[in-house]
């Protein structure tokens, strides 16, 4: 191999190792993205979700309280476990798995936002990974934000639901499934409340 073809080879060894490094070592990113990193959502999302988790315990604790009849209380230790590991480990787990579904289906690349079907795709399709859009950022993060909700909604109800179940094996699925699905619900509510607010002030003050 030549002196160039050599450091050509280099060049693109240190590029696929910057990439693996950026998709946590799930997928790389294709197309015109890999020029700019771009806007991961988990490091905007997570901190927000763990500074809401003293609420949100609160909260689900007086909803599976009044729904199950009885202390709210007792419920602080199960509900607060389950909301720490839904936290820590089924909302990211939830955003790697969307990352890589973006990623490959050819969402790393920027297709532009001209349009509102565009725009649309840019914080739903590509939210996990927000393609950096010059002055659109404003909006598009909370956005991507709200639109990120719902799936991280079902991980954390999945992942609670099974956890407060292990540590109160007194109630029945049937019984406690429910109440973590309406306690995550309101919960989810709130927290699109604040999206929306955010949202709205981004618009407001919009340069």
């Amino acid at each position: 191999m030549s002196k160039t073809g050599h450091m050509l080879a280099m060049k693109i060894h240190a590029i696929q190792l910057r990439r693996l490094a950026a998709s946590f070592l799930l997928l790389s990113f294709a197309g015109d993205a890999s020029a700019n990193m771009g806007v991961p959502m988990l490091a905007l999302t997570l901190p927000a979700m763990v500074v809401a988790m003293l609420p949100v315990i609160a909260l689900e604790a007086f909803v599976l309280g009044r729904m199950l009849g009885t202390r709210v209380i007792s419920r602080v230790r199960s509900v607060a476990i389950a909301n720490v590991l839904s936290t820590v480990a089924g909302i990211p787990f939830t955003w790697a798995g969307l990352f890589a579904l973006q990623g490959g289906t050819g969402g790393g690349t920027a297709y532009g936002i001209a349009t509102p079907a565009e725009k649309l795709l840019a914080v739903t399709w590509q939210a996990p990974w927000l393609i950096p859009y010059e002055g659109e950022l404003y909006w598009m993060v909370p956005t991507a934000s709200l639109a990120l909700l719902t799936p991280f909604f079902f991980a954390s109800y999945i992942t609670e639901a099974h956890v407060i179940g292990h540590y109160e094996p007194r109630y029945s699925k049937n019984q406690l499934r429910p109440a973590v699905f309406r306690a995550n619900l309101l919960s989810y509510i709130l927290l699109a409340v604040a999206n929306l607010i955010w949202l709205g002030w981004a618009l407001a003050h919009a340069r």
